[in-house]
């Protein structure tokens, strides 16, 4: 042996070998296992449902939720637990769910009514009142002054025809303009065939249109230019057909140009005026067909179409006036009837439940949800247009719920009264517990 070179020493302790055989067979095993539990199909993960996580409340301030036991920040009330789908308490500020037995029920004739779909908005209702057609008022106005003779119009309300007399009136300036007229007529035949007679006819041509522009009837001049006589009285003739509507004159009375001793109206068409809210003004349109109510003629309805609407909205009553023409041929339609419109709108299908149902307190609506057994829990709704005695809910209920209609007056004073029973018979939690302190008695 060389004793430059370097010997293998291997440890001469004994069982080195078996140990060494061991761990390679262990790690042997451990790897094949790892591989087969690798390879092992594994069953699909089915994903359990979550429990439904318990909510607290505030039995004073509704709107304090959380998910875990407490006292509220506001008042420091122990907060109650949710019960149920709807909840023991209610979503509704000073509201609470109430329970009625079916014989208190038939007592205080509690009815429900199933939230069902149908058409909303097809129909705008409005109270109108009739008023005179504007366009259909005459004032009549002298233009000459004079004395009134006879007047035949003698108090309001009277029925006129269109062409009978009014008032005959006296006044020297009309004598004087038929004499002028004669005098012009005389020269212009005294003219005729010379170098003047156009002069003549221009003159005869004024004086005729003086008396034209007086209101002095043709036949008047035609009778005047034919016989010669002068009359000393014009009488003025109504130029419609209606009532007699304001009068400021009598029979003596003196008159001057510009005044308008009488008026008429024409009551052949009247005016129905409908005040719309301001949520509805985009759901009526000039043109649009109505259908009118009156109070007078009950289960009488008389046909309308939307003529104006104003261009300002009313800024107390926050409502739109509009104005729908109405014909009045028989007369049995008066001014200042009362009555109700029916404005044809398109509709859209939507959820309807009945009027009464949708308790409105000005700042919110709220509804009597039936959970069953007599339990009546309040919900707060959004409303829509209402169609005749049913109105469209927007948001808060679903179809087919049952909500209360009669007696509903009654179930909110019970929830009223449930809620703050409730508020007073809830003892804020103490935050902290004193220790207790023993007194042992003197020994």
């Amino acid at each position: 042996m060389n004793p430059t070179q370097p010997s293998l020493h291997l440890p001469s302790k004994p069982g080195f070998p078996f140990r060494i055989l061991a761990f390679t067979a262990l790690g042997l095993v451990a790897g094949v296992g790892g591989t087969l539990l690798l390879r092992r199909p594994t069953a699909p993960i089915t994903a359990q449902p979550e429990a439904k996580k318990q909510m607290y409340q505030c039995p004073m301030h509704l709107q304090i939720i959380q998910d875990h036991p407490g006292t509220c920040p506001i008042c420091a009330m122990a907060l109650v637990p949710i019960h149920g789908e709807h909840g023991g308490a209610s979503a509704v500020e000073d509201l609470a769910a109430v329970t009625i037995d079916t014989d208190r029920q038939q007592l205080i004739g509690l009815r429900t009514a199933t939230v069902a779909e149908g058409l909303t908005g097809g129909e705008l209702r409005a109270s109108v009142r009739l008023v005179p057609d504007e366009t259909r008022v005459r004032r009549i106005n002298v233009k000459v002054e004079g004395f009134v003779e006879k007047l035949y119009a003698d108090f309001v309300g009277k029925p006129v025809a269109k062409g009978q007399p009014l008032f005959s009136l006296y006044s020297p300036e009309f004598v004087s303009a038929q004499r002028e007229f004669l005098l012009a007529l005389k020269t212009q035949k005294a003219l005729n065939g010379g170098s003047l007679q156009q002069s003549g006819g221009d003159l005869l041509e004024s004086a005729r249109r003086r008396l034209l522009l007086w209101d002095v009837p043709q036949d008047v001049l035609d009778h005047l230019e034919k016989t010669g006589e002068i009359q000393k009285s014009l009488v003025l003739r109504s130029p419609l057909s209606g009532v007699i509507s304001a009068k400021a004159v009598v029979e003596g009375a003196r008159v001057t140009p510009g005044e308008a001793p009488l008026e008429i109206t024409d009551l052949s068409h009247l005016w129905a005026q409908a005040d719309v809210y301001e949520a509805e003004v985009s759901r009526v349109r000039v043109g649009q067909s109505a259908e009118l109510q009156i109070n007078t003629f009950p289960g009488r309805p008389f046909s309308g179409r939307v003529a104006f609407l104003d261009p300002v909205l009313d800024p107390k009553t926050r409502t739109l006036r509009v104005r729908i023409e109405v014909a009045n041929a028989k007369g049995e339609l008066r001014p200042d009837m009362f009555g109700e419109a029916v404005l044809k709108a398109g509709g859209r299908r939507g959820l309807l439940v009945p009027k009464d149902a949708v308790l409105d307190s000005g700042t919110r609506k709220v509804v009597f949800l039936s959970l069953g057994q007599g339990k009546f829990v309040p919900r707060e709704v959004e409303t829509g247009p209402a169609s005749g005695e049913l109105v469209e809910i927007r948001t808060g209920l679903k179809a087919g719920d049952e909500v209360v209609t009669g007696a509903a007056f009654l179930v909110d004073s019970e929830s009223r009264l449930r809620a703050v029973l409730a508020q007073m018979g809830a003892k804020p939690e103490s935050k902290a517990t004193a220790p207790e302190h023993k007194h042992e008695a003197p020994r």
